[in-house]
């Protein structure tokens, strides 16, 4: 059985980008920074700054990554909500309370 996975919310989606394109120029510069130092060159103290400011924004994008995420399910709980299932969807094997000829919980019916 295959599990249906939900797609993230664009922000998370974008959130998650952001961080792989940090990480990627991040190995980027450490490995030019390791030929650098190979070499000898003049250069391996730019790629070490740069290797650093790397692992900083990752961690940055990491982070981005966690605020993210619980900002959309935030969004996804409902405003106010006390438990964190508030808001959420019906069990799959069980019926809405509508279908069944009884009014929504929180609803009353309308006395005309």
């Amino acid at each position: 059985m295959s599990a249906v996975r939900r797609r993230l919310p664009d922000e998370v989606r974008s959130a998650a980008v952001r961080a792989f394109l940090y990480f990627s120029c991040t190995v980027v510069a450490l490995i030019m920074a390791g030929l650098a130092s190979i070499a000898r060159s003049p250069l391996l103290t730019p790629t070490l700054l740069a290797t650093a400011l790397g692992v900083f924004s990752t961690a940055w994008g990491l982070l981005d990554i966690v605020i993210s995420r619980q900002i959309a399910a935030q969004r996804l709980r409902g405003p106010n909500s006390a438990s964190p299932l508030a808001g959420s969807r019906e069990p799959k094997g069980r019926a809405p309370d509508r279908a069944k000829g009884r009014p929504a919980v929180g609803r009353t019916r309308l006395q005309g």
